[in-house]
């Protein structure tokens, strides 16, 4: 729901959302990109029946920067190299590893200076998961903010610089990652450490 409502799917009940001192709720979701805004949903939502080449450049269709987009291709391809290797294959016949890998590639080729995240681990193996973690923070580390909700509390708070814990919608905790991986409450409740 956080998310959604950043992303203009959802209207919150209370309260505004800000980025970069501007109201979002004026803004449609489609036009929050050009506010340097990008999403990778939950479940990926790839443009299955398009080649994975055809989807980066769905991620850059409002850029203008020709130079620009080749540059950022050739920096997803880096990121994830197995997306070049299957440029022209069609998107819905990825493993679900790749798809992970393509949908944040796609919202990477915006340029986006806020990349939410919504559950990138969910049905992935634990090497993929251990995989995805280490390019958002390469991402991270590469100059883009990234405002991620994941259930699997124990590898987002290793990747995490802060953390929220949030329950029916109100932030219960808040504090820096290392923090909230000493706190009993978070220990017993999250990361199962009696």
């Amino acid at each position: 729901t956080t998310l959604r409502c950043i992303s203009g799917l959802m209207r919150p009940r209370a309260g505004t959302i800000t980025f970069e001192g501007e109201d979002l709720e004026k803004y449609p979701p489609h036009k929050l990109i050009s506010k340097g805004i990008a999403m990778v949903p939950e479940g990926r939502g790839i443009f299955g029946k398009l080649s994975v080449l055809e989807n980066l450049q769905m991620g850059a269709f409002y850029r203008k920067d020709k130079d620009g987009i080749a540059q950022d291709l050739q920096k997803v391809y880096e990121l994830f190299p197995r997306l070049e290797e299957r440029k022209k294959q069609i998107a819905g016949t990825l493993s679900g590893g790749e798809q992970q890998m393509l949908a944040t590639a796609r919202a990477l080729m915006a340029r986006p200076r806020l990349l939410l995240m919504d559950e990138p681990s969910m049905g992935l193996a634990p090497v993929l998961v251990d995989l995805i973690f280490e390019t958002i923070e390469e991402i991270n580390k590469n100059g883009t903010t990234i405002l991620l909700v994941e259930q699997n509390a124990h590898i987002a708070l290793q990747a995490a610089d802060r953390g929220y814990v949030l329950q029916t919608g109100e932030i219960v905790l808040s504090d820096s990652a290392k923090a909230l991986q000493k706190d009993p409450t978070v220990q017993k409740a999250y990361l199962g450490i009696e």
